[in-house]
Parts: C-alpha cells; sequence; structure tokens
C-alpha cells in the first residue's frame, strides 16, 4: 500500500508561478523604458539635434527603467500565496 503524499511535491523551480509571472511583467516595463530612450537623431549628421534632450528621453524613461528594476526586485522577493 502506498502512502499519500500530504506535502506538495518540490517542482525543482525557486520561486512560484505568480513571481515568474510579476518578473515577466517588469521585464516588460523595463523594455518598455528603453523603447521611450529611442530616437532624436538628426537627419544630417552634421548637425546637432536638440531633440535627444526631451522630456521623454531624458525624464520619463529612466524613470520607467528604475520602476521596471524595483518591480522586479519585488517580483523576486514576495513570498509565494498560499494556494500555490
Amino acid at each position: 500500500m502506498v502512502a499519500k503524499k500530504t506535502k506538495k511535491e518540490n517542482t525543482g523551480f525557486a520561486l512560484g508561478k505568480e513571481n515568474y509571472r510579476l518578473m515577466a511583467i517588469g521585464f516588460g516595463i523595463i523594455v518598455i523604458g528603453f523603447l521611450l530612450m529611442l530616437g532624436g537623431k538628426s537627419d544630417d549628421p552634421a548637425e546637432f539635434s536638440d531633440a535627444i534632450f526631451s522630456f521623454r528621453r531624458i525624464t520619463l524613461a529612466p524613470i520607467v527603467v528604475l520602476a521596471g528594476f524595483v518591480f522586479e526586485i519585488w517580483a523576486i522577493m514576495k513570498k509565494p500565496s498560499a494556494k500555490e
């Protein structure tokens, strides 16, 4: 007769399913931040373009990237829920 296992079997993953889902969302936030940094180049290489100093590239994009990294740290540190 085989005894029933009452404890959840170890799947070999360090984190739960929810943690990996949250990490994927954080990675998406970081990618969005880097995409916000794109652009601003001049059509003529001999001319300087002030478009690289826009609010989106200098302020918004780094804040979004930093928020993505903070979200990643939180996703890793979050304890799995009891139902997992």
